[in-house]
């Protein structure tokens, strides 16, 4: 008998009459919102406008979510191109089934366009939007909570995940949840990429490069954990291979741009005024400027003030004699 366990819900759907409010969508929107607030507030920080972020994510969420259905679908095309398999499945994104790689490939490339459209360096836009990307992870794993899937070997650790349905092969027992662990491990990664940005002042796409390499340490314990079916090559599943080439690309990045570009940007975003992003000054910079703008207008106060005198004096002389 098990004392304690993480249960799953008994539906991932709501109906809101004919309409199903899906918790896996849900959770995805709801990382999106949070990367986008984020991003936002770091753009702006940076000396970018406000809105700004979320233009461009216009251009890379629909990418996004294309790429990760795409990488999917293309990795595990015997789930809907087999014998016995409906191939209109594959466009059914609300199953589940999302690849970050795919996600975050043509999910760059949709910023990329965005970004140039904006005149913005994309390597800046990337690093200011990078901890609300592995924030957006942690919370998007929790629809595979809901969707019961993507778990890990049987365990019965006190925090043993409890599946329940026998749908599409699954065995219901106690499994280790790695989607806990994946949401946990982003958030680790998240504020590890805050931190190294505020103590190294990382630039040029090293805080996305930071995010990448460190994601990729997580994910490849992790996805050596789950029992879900998967290519193998060499032992090792695909995806594990897929971190372990991603990762020594970023740590590569790193330390050459390091080395070519060191520092941050000046100017991440052109037409940017001088003081805060809405073009407003900060208290600081107003005080130093309205300080700069007194001093000469004092001493020269001063000056007129001796010269008047000068001249009071000058004229009692005058009428005395």
């Amino acid at each position: 008998m098990e004392l304690a366990y993480i249960p799953s819900p008994s539906h991932g759907v709501l109906h809101l009459g004919p309409i199903p409010l899906r918790a896996y969508a849900f959770c995805i929107i709801i990382g999106v919102f949070v990367a986008v607030w984020l991003g936002n507030k770091r753009w702006i920080a940076r000396g970018g406008r406000s809105g700004t972020v979320a233009d461009i994510a216009v251009w890379a969420v629909p990418f996004g979510l294309v790429g990760g259905r795409l990488y999917h679908v293309i990795t595990d095309y015997e789930l809907y191109f087999s014998p016995g398999r409906d191939w209109v499945d594959a466009f059914k994104v609300w199953q589940g089934g999302l690849g970050i790689w795919g996600a975050i490939a043509l999910g760059a490339l949709g910023a990329w366009i965005g970004a140039r459209r904006r005149g913005i360096p994309m390597p800046a836009y990337a690093d200011a939007v990078a901890p609300g990307i592995a924030f957006a992870q942690a919370i998007g794993r929790w629809g595979n909570w809901f969707n019961q899937e993507l778990y890990g070997r049987e365990t019965h650790v006190p925090w043993a995940l409890h599946i329940t349905s026998s749908e599409g092969g699954r065995v219901p027992g106690y499994y280790h949840p790695t989607f806990l662990y994946e949401s946990l491990w982003c958030i680790g990664v998240a504020l590890l990429v805050i931190w190294a940005d505020r103590r190294f002042k990382l630039g040029h796409g090293r805080a996305f490069a930071l995010y990448v390499a460190a994601y990729c340490v997580g994910r490849g314990w992790i996805e050596y954990m789950r029992v879900d079916d998967a290519h193998h090559i060499l032992g090792l599943r695909l995806n594990d291979w897929t971190a372990l080439i991603v990762f020594l690309l970023a740590v590569t990045y790193i330390v050459v741009s390091a080395k070519k570009r060191p520092g941050r940007e000046a100017v991440v975003e052109p037409g940017v005024p001088d003081g805060s992003a809405d073009g407003t000054e900060g208290a600081d910079e107003a005080e130093h400027k309205a300080e700069d703008k007194a001093e000469p207008e004092a001493v020269e106060a001063t000056e007129a003030g001796e010269v008047a005198e000068a001249k009071d004096e000058a004229g009692s002389a005058t009428k005395k004699s």
